[in-house]
C-alpha cells in the first residue's frame, strides 16, 4: 500500500492497475484506489454496498467512467485493509466518508452510491450538502424505505441457499433466475477475479452483521430532512429482492431535480447486469 500523499497527477484508467492506497484519520487507515484522470472535473466518490471491498466493483463500470473522470473508490471503517471497528450506523460511516474527501484535499464531488453505499450517501448530504455537486444512488432506498426492515432475513436465505448450492450468494442476490440473469451472473463473476494482484482483504463476517444492523436501524428511521438541491441520478431493477421496487417513488420525492431508470428483469446488481447502459446516462449526468 502507498499513502495519500504519493498519488500522480494522472493515474490508471484500468481497475486492474491502480494501487490501493491508505489514508489516516484519527485512529484509523482507510484504504481506498483513484483511477482516470485529476484533471477529468470534479471527481466521482465511489460507495460500495453491503459485504464488499475494493474488490466488489465491477471493473468495466469503473474503468468506462475513468475514461473521462478521476474516480475514487473508498473502503469503510473497519472494512477489507481499513483498520478501526466496522461501523453499524449510517451516519459515523458518512461522518468517516467525508472525513476521507477532507484528507484527500477535495472541496467538491460526485457521489456514487451503490445499494447500502446510496444510503450512506443520503447521509452525507445530510451531514455536508456543501460538497456534493451530483448523487447517482443504484438500487438503494431511503430512511425508513418499504421492505429493508426484511433485508436481513432476505441475505440469510440466499446465504443458506448459495452454500447448498455452491453459488456465490452475489449470484443469488444481485441477478434474476431468468436466462438474461443467469448469463449476467456468470459475466459478472468472472469480472471480479480480473485484478490478480494487491488485492482487500476479504470481509469478515462480523462487518456483514455490522453493516445489516445498520440497515435494519435505517430501515426503522423517519427520513430526515433533505437539502439538496442539485442533479440526481436514481437507479433501480425492477425485480430487486434486496431493496424492493417500492422504494423508488419515496427515494426519488426527496430530490427536486431527480432522473429515473427503472430497468425491466434486473435485481439488485441493476448496475453490472445493464453496465454499458448505465455508464452511458450516468456520463450524461456528469456532463451538467
Amino acid at each position: 500500500m502507498t499513502s495519500a500523499q504519493q498519488g500522480p497527477n494522472d493515474v490508471s484508467v484500468q481497475f486492474v492497475d491502480p494501487p490501493t492506497r491508505t489514508v489516516a484519520i484519527a485512529d484509523a487507515r482507510f484504504v481506498y484506489r483513484e483511477l482516470g484522470t485529476q484533471h477529468g472535473g470534479i471527481p466521482v466518490v465511489g460507495l460500495t454496498h453491503l459485504g464488499a471491498n475494493l474488490d466488489s466493483w465491477d471493473p468495466e463500470v469503473v474503468d468506462a467512467l475513468a475514461e473521462s473522470r478521476w474516480v475514487i473508490l473508498i473502503g469503510y471503517r473497519g472494512v477489507g485493509a481499513s483498520t478501526g471497528s466496522v461501523q453499524d450506523r449510517f451516519e459515523d460511516m458518512a461522518a468517516d466518508v467525508i472525513a476521507m474527501i477532507l484528507a484527500l484535499g477535495l472541496t467538491r464531488v460526485d457521489v456514487l452510491g451503490i445499494s447500502m453505499g446510496g444510503m450512506v450517501g443520503q447521509e452525507v448530504l445530510r451531514q455536508a450538502p456543501e460538497l456534493v455537486e451530483r448523487v447517482i444512488f443504484a438500487g438503494t432506498g431511503p430512511q425508513g424505505g418499504p421492505g429493508l426492515t426484511s433485508m436481513t432475513a432476505v441475505m440469510v436465505r440466499s446465504i443458506l441457499r448459495g452454500l447448498l448450492t455452491f453459488t456465490p450468494v452475489t449470484t443469488l442476490l444481485f441477478f434474476t433466475r431468468t436466462s438474461t440473469g443467469r448469463q449476467a451472473a456468470t459475466a459478472y463473476q468472472a469480472r471480479l477475479k480480473r485484478r490478480y494482484t494487491g488485492r482487500d482483504k476479504p470481509v469478515t463476517p462480523a462487518v456483514l452483521r455490522a453493516q445489516l444492523r445498520a440497515v435494519n436501524r435505517w430501515g426503522h428511521q423517519q427520513p430526515a430532512a433533505n437539502t439538496f438541491t442539485g442533479p440526481a441520478l436514481i437507479l433501480h431493477g425492477g425485480s430487486d429482492r434486496m431493496v424492493p421496487r417500492e422504494n423508488v417513488e419515496p427515494l426519488i420525492s426527496r430530490f427536486p431535480h431527480a432522473e429515473l431508470r427503472v430497468f425491466a428483469d434486473s435485481g439488485h446488481g441493476v448496475v453490472p447486469q445493464n453496465r454499458h447502459a448505465i455508464t452511458d446516462v450516468i456520463k450524461q449526468l456528469l456532463q451538467r
